[in-house]
């Protein structure tokens, strides 16, 4: 059996896989994120680990398993984030997650159009490179730093290394080199050999050590992949392995990208293009707080998603939310943007406030999706991922609005699985990704698009158009 893990930002999921990559047992444990400021955001890495072998036991016992069945385990998880470690791999305070934009006063002077070309990024204090520089200038002392993913790989095995579609989340990776980029490790006053080494995603990253079993409760010696960030984990285990279909994860974030065969710079600075583990590109926006925003709305109201739901189904569609809770990343990427309703009145309820927050995240998704269109991206369909994809009237809200068929995926939680999938190919029971991959079951259902939601969509840009003076 395989066990695949997603760190995420509210929980760590783990799932028990057969050699079939079908899941015979799933589980998680949540643990807090911190907001000691405004725009800070910080998680415990110590959380991660004590969460991480309670939902392995309950895994396996969901399985009807146990740790003598399990022969490689696969990390996936929350990318931009930043652990300091010290010379032992432990994390020195907490980690800063992607959600943290402290860093801005971080980012070097840099001319954005060669910054582009080199690393397929925007410059933003969301990435690792900015929080590096930041952490060195304020907490000074760590011997070492680590995204999510790579710092418990390393407390696993021992072994600090990262994929190239982590690396390319940097800022720090020359896409077209495949390697470090010097100027901009300069540049970030960033010794690269204070960061992983980097190897595919599938490879073997080392076994199991006895302090990797005893924080997970698995076999000493056992397989651990290196292992990606979610932004590619979730499509690829959902099977997305060709262009042609734009992978939508309504996770706590949104994040919206395709498949390309080539190196894309968007000179509007929307889109950014990272390695992916298979031969091809992502093009993608990273994503704004989406099912984020879902969970602070229900918090808000006293309900739940569900009630939620319904409410918003039959609501009229003319209160318009900013989806900005973060900061903006679509129209444009801004960090001081922040979340808005326009169009109260007396009159207007939850359900209002519901469709809202449902219609604001479709807007900003069709910003991206009609981008990805215009650099020549293939954009046929959606495929809907993460766990807002239960959601029917949100599906059609995205179909109308994006004027595209949305495909649900038959099984939409697949972080973890895209994890197991990697630690499947590094044990060798599978030849390769793409082959792994093809085990995915089709979608089970396609909503295609009704009418038009032109008008709103429009309000929607000229609302963020007047509010961006404040930003």
């Amino acid at each position: 059996m395989i066990i695949g893990i997603d760190v995420g930002t509210q929980s760590v999921k783990v799932v028990v896989c057969d050699d079939g990559l079908a899941v015979l047992g799933a589980a998680s444990e949540s643990y807090p994120v911190h907001h000691p400021r405004p725009g800070w955001a910080e998680q415990d890495p110590r959380d991660w680990e004590r969460a991480l072998g309670a939902a392995i036991a309950a895994a396996l016992r969901d399985a009807r398993a146990s740790a003598d069945d399990v022969t490689a385990i696969g990390i996936a998880g929350q990318l931009d984030g930043c652990i300091a470690v010290d010379d032992r791999g432990a994390a020195i305070g907490r980690a800063l997650i992607w959600i943290d934009r402290r860093a801005t006063a971080e980012l070097p002077a840099l001319d954005p159009d060669a910054f582009a070309q080199i690393t397929g990024q925007i410059a933003d204090a969301s990435h690792m490179a900015a929080k590096i520089r930041w952490l060195d200038r304020h907490a000074p002392g760590a011997r070492r730093f680590h995204q999510p993913v790579t710092y418990l790989v390393a407390r696993l095995c021992g072994e600090a290394v990262m994929d190239p579609s982590l690396a390319s989340t940097t800022m720090l990776w020359d896409l077209r080199a495949g390697a470090w980029s010097e100027p901009l490790c300069e540049a970030f006053e960033i010794d690269p050999l204070r960061l992983p080494r980097v190897a595919p995603a599938h490879d073997t990253a080392g076994a199991l050590t006895p302090a990797g079993a005893a924080i997970t409760g698995l076999r000493a010696g056992t397989i651990v992949a290196v292992g990606t960030g979610d932004d590619f984990a979730t499509p690829l285990g959902a099977g997305v392995v060709a262009p042609g279909t734009i992978a939508c994860v309504l996770g706590t974030a949104e994040v919206v990208g395709a498949l390309h065969p080539s190196i894309v710079i968007d000179a509007n600075k929307l889109v950014e293009t990272h390695a992916y583990p298979t031969s091809t590109y992502f093009i993608e926006n990273p994503g704004w707080i989406a099912g984020g925003a879902i969970t602070w709305l229900c918090d808000l109201l006293e309900t739940d998603p569900a009630t939620l739901d319904r409410a918003a189904e039959h609501a009229a569609g003319d209160v318009t939310f900013l989806p900005a809770l973060g900061g903006a990343m679509a129209p444009e990427w801004h960090a001081n943007a922040r979340g808005a309703f326009y169009g109260l009145t007396p009159a207007h309820g939850r359900g209002e406030l519901a469709r809202a927050v449902l219609e604001g995240c479709a807007f900003a998704a069709r910003d991206v999706i009609d981008r990805l269109a215009s650099l020549g991206v293939a954009t046929d369909r959606v495929l809907l991922l993460g766990g807002g994809a239960s959601s029917r009237v949100w599906a059609r809200i995205r179909a109308d609005v994006t004027q595209r068929p949305h495909a649900i995926a038959a099984r939409t939680d697949t972080c973890a699985i895209g994890g197991a999938l990697c630690a499947s190919v590094a044990a060798r029971i599978h030849g390769d990704v793409i082959a792994a991959a093809s085990l995915a079951p089709p979608p089970v259902e396609v909503i295609d698009p009704g009418v038009g939601q032109d008008a709103s969509y429009d309000r929607y840009r000229r609302l963020f158009d007047s509010l961006k003076p404040l930003f």
